[in-house]
């Protein structure tokens, strides 16, 4: 499928799923909801729509001639309980264009859904300004085998500890996973480490890397990563729009990822499927 296609089926899919779900935050400034999608404990729903374009390097041939395209669609859906706690679930649903896959007679690109990524947390009741959650991480085989995905169920534990500020947000989120079913055996440990600064005006600026290790391959990825957004109330709703750089300073030798460059959309939204439990 056509990258330009699947960019406007994304885009299209944000507009009518922003307009069939009714925010709640008219009353509340840009800044002050720039600072509530900063805390990843946030008890504001979004629909997040990310444009990630990468180039890749590495020891294969023709490695450093690679390059994909990929929409991501990442709602966050928080469930708010009467004690101030939250289930929080994010899911991940990646739709792949011109992805580079190694067969026979070297590299093709193809396209197709990914295999959804999820966490499901628990975020108690903390002091102020704490950021604690703990829960579930896992990856479904959903993907399409054309993007050599789909082989593998995989589930593991996932953690944030950090601390928030209304100029700043600190903290780790870490989480690992394991095979449970499939072809692949996986067991890979991630940690992105968050720091996030709110200079005020809507505005937010932070470098929040996600580095891995896989423990079968016993290789790593660490970027260098960089990201600012911009909030906004638009009418009635907020949208946050964002940019972001990833240069790897480490991957895997044979193939893995060297720039990224994401572009997000994402509209604050009402989450009608907490207001079914109330």
């Amino acid at each position: 499928m056509n990258h330009r296609i699947i960019t406007k089926i994304a885009l299209l899919g944000c507009t009518l799923a922003s307009s069939l779900t009714i925010a709640k935050e008219g009353s509340k400034s840009a800044d002050e909801i720039a600072k509530e999608l900063a805390n990843p404990n946030t008890a504001l729903a979004s629909l997040n729509f990310k444009l990630q374009y990468r180039t890749f390097k590495g020891d294969l041939a023709q490695a450093d001639d690679q390059q994909s395209t990929m929409v991501l669609f990442q709602p966050s859906l928080p469930f708010p309980r009467e004690d101030g706690s939250k289930v929080i679930f994010r899911p991940a649903i990646p739709i792949l264009t011109d992805q580079p896959v190694l067969g026979a007679g070297g590299f093709t690109d193809e396209g197709g859904l990914g295999d959804i990524t999820f966490d499901l947390v628990y975020a108690p009741k903390a002091a102020p300004g704490a950021l604690r959650a703990y829960g579930l991480f896992g990856t479904l085989p959903t993907g399409n085998e054309d993007v050599g995905q789909g082989e593998s169920t995989a589930l593991g534990p996932d953690f944030l500890y950090g601390q928030m500020t209304s100029e700043n947000v600190f903290g780790v989120l870490g989480f690992h996973q394991w095979d449970i079913a499939g072809d692949v055996d996986i067991s890979q440990s991630n940690a992105q480490i968050i720091a996030v600064f709110l200079p005020g005006g809507g505005w937010s600026y932070a470098s929040s890397p996600t580095i891995s290790y896989d423990w079968k391959g016993e290789e790593w990825t660490v970027p260098l990563n960089f990201n600012f957004g911009k909030t906004l109330v638009l009418g009635s709703r907020p949208w946050k729009f964002g940019l972001e750089f990833n240069y790897y300073l480490e991957q895997p030798d044979a193939f893995g990822p060297e720039w990224m460059v994401s572009f997000s959309i994402s509209p604050v939204v009402d989450n009608v499927i907490a207001n079914w439990f109330r």
